[in-house]
């Protein structure tokens, strides 16, 4: 398919999918009380935005450990189903407490600066690691109902320490399905590239260096998968949905060369190559070959089903594909942001970025 047709193109100027499916949320939150840890995040904010939207919502729990933004937050959402936990998902009392009367956890709570990660690893795994862990376990000891947890492309073939410390948690989250013994529990994840906009993105780093007339690039051939934070949003809602428990979501995004975005941004600043950072790759992946074999395709996501110990993969497989309509990709089959199909050029990253990012962004600002 061409680059700039289809569905990527309808991406640009669809109805948001507040608008076009408000029944699928009402079904799904209706009458709950949902956590989001890690909520006063880049993400927190659009789900929480979305969350208070349905009545059908009766109380939403923020839970972080910083207590400036969530008093910042508490200025911005004046709503009275909205609760402000202060904790930290390294401390599980607190979870414990946090979770009475919660049926839906959302787990957004991470550490996540590549750089910062490398240099000090052992704080990213309390809290991307051993966090998951009180994550899962305190919902198993409550009254949680539905778990999703967010990841990130870098826990596919990890090469840096924060996307090892994803894959740990990503199987944390999926093991938990194995121990939920007669609960009525269930937990799945979302994997995601890189989403437009949120704090510490390339997008907003290039915005703010293009007024010093230089946009630094790490690797000309560089690549990211691009997600915005509302199809973020959307991705979580349908986990929480449709999953039978066990699934990482991936959803079928376009990427984009990091020139054309240091293009779409600053085409008259110096771009400057000054090589990638540590634990960078070139190109990120979210489904790799060796995934391919328990990975199933719908019309806008891939599905990696797990593979409990006691049943076969044709009866796991075919139990998936059924429930979620899909079909088993080719054995050969990887998902790698250099080699999609789907490409934004130029003048759609622009479009993205006054969506997105900055309503008053032009290339002449």
């Amino acid at each position: 398919m061409p680059e700039g047709t289809g569905w990527l193109s309808n991406r640009l100027t669809s109805t948001p999918a507040l608008q076009v499916y408000p029944f699928i949320f009402a079904k799904v939150l209706k009458a709950q009380s949902i956590l989001v840890t890690g909520g006063t995040g880049s993400f927190g904010h659009k789900c929480i935005t979305r969350l208070l939207t349905y009545p059908e919502v009766k109380r939403v729990v923020i839970f972080s450990r910083d207590e400036l933004k969530q008093f910042e937050m508490a200025q911005k959402f004046t709503d009275p189903r909205l609760r402000f936990f202060i904790g930290d998902v390294r401390d599980r009392e607190r979870l414990n407490s946090a979770l009475k009367g919660v049926d839906t956890v959302i787990h957004a709570a991470a550490l996540k600066q590549v750089p910062t990660a490398e240099y000090n690893p052992f704080e990213c795994i309390k809290t991307n690691v051993l966090g998951a862990e009180n994550v899962t376990q305190a919902c198993l000891d409550s009254g949680v109902r539905n778990v999703v947890a967010l990841s990130t492309d870098k826990a596919a073939a990890p090469i840096n320490l924060y996307g090892a410390t994803k894959l740990c948690s990503d199987k944390l989250f999926i093991a938990a399905n194995n121990v939920r013994g007669s609960h009525d529990i269930k937990f799945s994840v979302v994997r995601y590239g890189n989403v437009m906009g949120s704090r510490g993105s390339v997008i907003p780093f290039f915005l703010e260096k293009r007024k010093t007339g230089v946009l630094p690039i790490t690797d000309p051939e560089m690549t990211r998968f691009n997600i915005t934070l509302e199809e973020g949003v959307d991705l979580v809602i349908h986990a929480l949905q449709h999953a039978l428990g066990g699934e990482i979501f991936v959803p079928k995004i376009p990427s984009y060369r990091i020139t054309d975005v240091a293009a779409a941004i600053g085409p008259q600043c110096q771009h400057p190559i000054v090589g990638i950072r540590p634990g960078e790759k070139i190109h990120e992946e979210m489904i790799t070959e060796t995934d391919a074999l328990q990975t199933i395709s719908t019309s806008k996501h891939y599905i990696i089903v797990p593979m409990p110990a006691r049943r076969s993969q044709v009866e796991v497989m075919t139990e998936y594909c059924a429930h979620h309509q899909g079909v088993q990709v080719a054995k050969t089959f990887s998902y790698n942001s250099g080699k999609n199909t789907e490409w934004l050029t130029v003048e759609q990253i622009r479009t993205l970025i006054c969506q997105h990012c900055d309503p008053t962004f032009s290339v002449d600002a």
